[in-house]
């Protein structure tokens, strides 16, 4: 718990940068960790997207590509983590860039980064579907979902994301309670998991992690169903740790929540990276050493992780138990993106940045949370699954948006450090600064490159399957966004938004500040 001290520290923070305390600061050090570490969630993407790097290049691209990935990520969480010691506010990123590189690049990051974290929640909620169903209904009580489509899928996500909203409407506490329990489970889980693989598992052939096998096409079981060459093959497996270790700014977002948050929200980052790739590393090679046969289950496809679980020789006892936890895992994975997300909606709403902003910026008085963006969230991240109920579309989407997102502030800081910026918070990267960000910035052209190479076809809507969208790759839904927000910018937003609150601005808001949290305060 933060003293008294820290606490006015923090909120004189923000109010140097031109914001009231609406959200309440209940957070601690601990819950700033497990709120990322809960969204990266290797039980999440180290199940629901381990088919694309094993399709892709087999045992290598799963374990030696999980260090490669996880070695990017955390060069960017520390490039991130420098930004947001210096600017603790939610919405982060979006306020980084806007401070660093303008407010045409800030707006463009919001958007980007926005999309991206939808794309989090809608992912791992429609992840949650399919290891509910694989994993417990069918895996363990038996139940026949071999006849289960698009309508079944869209109910139960509708589900997920109405009740993580509940959870979220009710306040940061209930959150935080959910979110801190969920790193700790995901710790057990995990290790249970590993050693279960272990134990019961075929044998300890440690060349299958070494040995790279270009599983595309037709033996892959038509993950990546065109035939690629070894390097575009190894660049798609990338998407399987940069999609699960991802998710981190959840950190940066809960900032205004957070007590001491300059040094405990880069702490947060960094902390909830190192250990997912620690645990996720170990996790996803046990997977490769317990398969029987790796070329039988790279015919399995999508499938195989469910293939290999169901069949697994461990107690039947111990395979429910884990099936439950990641399922319960996966939940509170989604719980926590919502969080995030709402959060970033809220203070770019705040500024003035959406539609409706007065509403979407609107904080509830009694449990202190931006309901609106909470609810908006929810119904975004539900038709995003409506739209593509493709795991892997979406799974590439996130990474794919979120990493440019991370970016954009690191490369405007990169330009401005000792020059427009020059005030810094507790944790500094010092020399190795602009060569973080250079890696950064080089990491995710290569990611976009990755990204928008499977072949996502055909995209269909669950509740019109007769709807078929003849959209090949992820690259047409990005040309279309890239239109959309340029359009957007140069003939309305570009007169209209004006970013956040800098220089004399901030002086001037120091009234409407001290209203404002009067009357929070108050109940109204």
């Amino acid at each position: 718990m933060a003293d008294k001290h820290n606490l006015t520290e923090d909120e004189k923070v923000l109010h140097g940068m031109g914001y009231a305390q609406e959200l309440a600061r209940r957070m601690g050090g601990f819950s700033n960790f497990a709120i990322s570490f809960s969204i990266i969630c290797i039980l999440a993407g180290g199940i629901t997207a381990f088919p694309v790097a094993f399709s892709a290049g087999g045992g290598f691209s799963v374990s030696i590509g999980w260090i490669i990935g996880g070695v990017f990520a955390l060069v960017v969480a520390a490039s991130v983590g420098q930004i947001a010691s210096a600017y603790p506010t939610a919405g982060g990123l979006y306020h980084w860039a806007s401070i660093l590189g303008g407010r045409g690049w800030g707006w463009l990051c919001a958007w980007v980064n926005m999309v991206g974290l939808i794309f989090v929640v809608a992912s791992v909620n429609f992840g949650v579907y399919l290891l509910l169903k694989d994993l417990v209904l069918t895996g363990v009580l038996g139940m026949d979902t071999s006849t289960w489509g698009a309508v079944h899928a869209s109910v139960f996500v509708t589900i997920f994301a109405a009740t993580q909203a509940l959870f979220n409407h009710f306040g940061i506490k209930v959150t935080t309670m959910l979110t801190d329990f969920s790193g700790y489970l995901i710790f057990v889980v995990a290790i249970v998991l590993t050693l279960s693989m272990i134990i019961w598992g075929a044998g300890f052939d440690l060349s299958r992690l070494t040995t790279f096998v270009n599983n595309t096409g037709e033996i892959g079981g038509s993950v990546v169903p065109e035939p690629r060459t070894a390097l575009v093959a190894f660049l798609i497996g990338i998407l399987y740790p940069l999609y699960t270790i991802t998710g981190f700014d959840a950190s940066a977002h809960t900032s205004e929540e957070t007590m001491n948050a300059r040094t405990a929200v880069p702490k947060g980052m960094l902390h909830s990276v190192f250990w997912s790739l620690v645990f996720g590393f170990f996790l996803a090679s046990s997977f490769i050493l317990a398969m029987p046969d790796t070329t039988a289950a790279a015919k399995d496809g999508f499938n195989s992780f469910f293939v290999l679980f169901n069949n697994h020789p461990m107690p039947g006892f111990l395979k429910a138990l884990l099936a439950i936890g990641i399922v319960v895992a996966n939940y509170i994975c989604a719980l926590a993106g919502m969080t995030s997300t709402s959060r970033m909606i809220y203070a770019f709403a705040r500024d003035g940045g959406l539609p409706m902003s007065a509403a979407l910026s609107t904080i509830h008085p009694v449990h202190r949370t931006p309901v609106s963006a909470i609810w908006l969230t929810a119904v975004l991240s539900a038709a995003a699954c409506y739209y593509a109920p493709f795991m892997f579309a979406l799974a590439a989407g996130c990474a794919l948006f979120l990493y440019i997102s991370y970016a954009m502030p690191v490369a405007a800081g990169m330009l401005a450090e000792g020059k427009t910026w020059t005030e810094f918070g507790p944790f500094r990267l010092g020399t190795w600064s602009k060569p973080f960000a250079i890696v950064t910035i080089i990491g995710v052209v290569i990611l976009a490159y990755a990204g928008t190479q499977p072949p996502f076809n055909p995209i269909i809507l669950p509740l019109f399957p007769d709807l078929v969208f003849p959209l090949n790759q992820l690259t047409n839904p990005l040309i279309f966004l890239a239109v959309a927000l340029a359009l957007g910018w140069f003939l309305s937003e570009n007169k209209r938004f004006k970013g956040p609150p800098i220089g004399a601005e901030i002086a001037k808001r120091q009234a409407l500040i001290a209203a404002r949290e009067k009357a929070l305060a108050a109940g109204e």
